[in-house]
């Protein structure tokens, strides 16, 4: 598919929704009064907050009804709440099961307009990485963006959903919940804990990657207390400088050495099923390298295979990936 086609796609979905727009802002001049144009009868008539956040400050119904969330459901789940719409991806699959009745807008970075539109939303939610369609998702419902500069930064960014939502006492909870399962795999780690050394690698279809201190993965292991090799042992800020990326580094399989550990999490994953088989196939050429097979976590049978909820950036992927700590450290000789 070359870049006219998708260039002319994306028009053309863009044009048709400005149609639909415009259509509706003319239903809405023909059946109210007065200088203002409402698209949603609900936005004026509901009692509201002001919020401020990534694209400008919004006025939040105190009661909204019909959520959606320009991204995964996840943080809104976690919290007690089912958004009429969302994301639905291969990410989300851990928690499909509370999935149900929710509308798939889209795709991630590109959520349909038209479906958002047709499912009359009281609020809109999202990153701010999104602000490209904030002026019309605004006009559709009142829009929050969140703040979210890496994946890393999740727990803040839970924090002010709760808040923004009206769940903050929940959202307290939820993390309080958090805490305790990590204070309970601490405690069966016992003095296991200090002598471990975890190295987090994914694989692409063209590179290996290793995820670093501050990286989504990163803040559930420090907070579980695990240690980190060398080789990954970089804050955000550091991370930026040595590598141009805060939470992740390339390497190519000559520097395979750089993902050893005590213990290795790897997996692939990619948005397609295409780039998926790619990185499957070298995953498994990386497994008959001569060099993959000296690491001492491969020797040593410590290397588990895990979902990509591993570079997740909600609650409900934390706790996945405490699941699988427990799994493969607590429960496994």
């Amino acid at each position: 598919m070359n870049d006219s086609y998708i260039k002319i796609k994306r028009f053309t979905r863009w044009l048709r929704f400005g149609i639909v727009i415009f259509c509706t802002l003319l239903l809405a001049v023909a059946c109210h009064r007065g200088d203002s144009i409402p698209v949603n009868d609900r936005i004026i008539n509901t009692a509201c907050r002001q919020v401020e956040h990534a694209a400008g400050v919004t006025c939040i119904p105190e009661k909204f009804e019909r959520l959606v969330t320009l991204d995964d459901a996840e943080n809104a789940i976690a919290l007690g709440i089912k958004p009429i719409g969302a994301v639905i991806s291969d990410f989300s699959s851990y928690w499909q099961d509370k999935l149900t009745g929710v509308k798939n807008i889209g795709t991630i970075g590109e959520p349909n307009l038209e479906s958002i539109l047709a499912l009359k939303p009281d609020l809109i939610a999202g990153s701010e990485y999104q602000q490209d369609i904030y002026p019309i998702t605004s006009k559709i419902a009142p829009t929050v963006l969140w703040k979210f500069e890496h994946s890393g930064q999740w727990k803040e960014v839970f924090k002010n959903i709760s808040v923004v939502l009206g769940k903050k006492e929940v959202g307290q909870k939820v993390m309080e919940d958090y805490y305790r399962r990590l204070a309970e795999f601490k405690q069966k780690m016992g003095n296991k804990l200090s002598k471990l050394k975890v190295s987090v690698v994914r694989v692409y279809p063209n590179n290996i990657n290793l995820y670093l201190l501050d990286s989504f993965c990163g803040t559930v292991l420090q907070d579980a207390g695990l240690s980190r090799p060398e080789s990954q042992n970089f804050t955000a800020s550091e991370a930026k400088k040595l590598f141009g990326n805060q939470i992740q580094m390339s390497i190519g399989n000559e520097l395979i050495e750089k993902a050893d550990g005590d213990v290795i999490f790897i997996w692939t994953g990619e948005n397609d099923a295409k780039g998926n088989q790619t990185a499957q196939k070298k995953l498994e050429q990386l497994k008959l390298s001569p060099l993959w097979k000296n690491l001492k976590a491969v020797k040593e049978n410590k290397v588990f295979f895990v979902p990509n909820y591993w570079i997740g950036s909600g609650i409900l992927a934390a706790n996945a990936i405490i699941d699988d700590l427990f799994k493969y450290l607590v429960n496994t000789p």
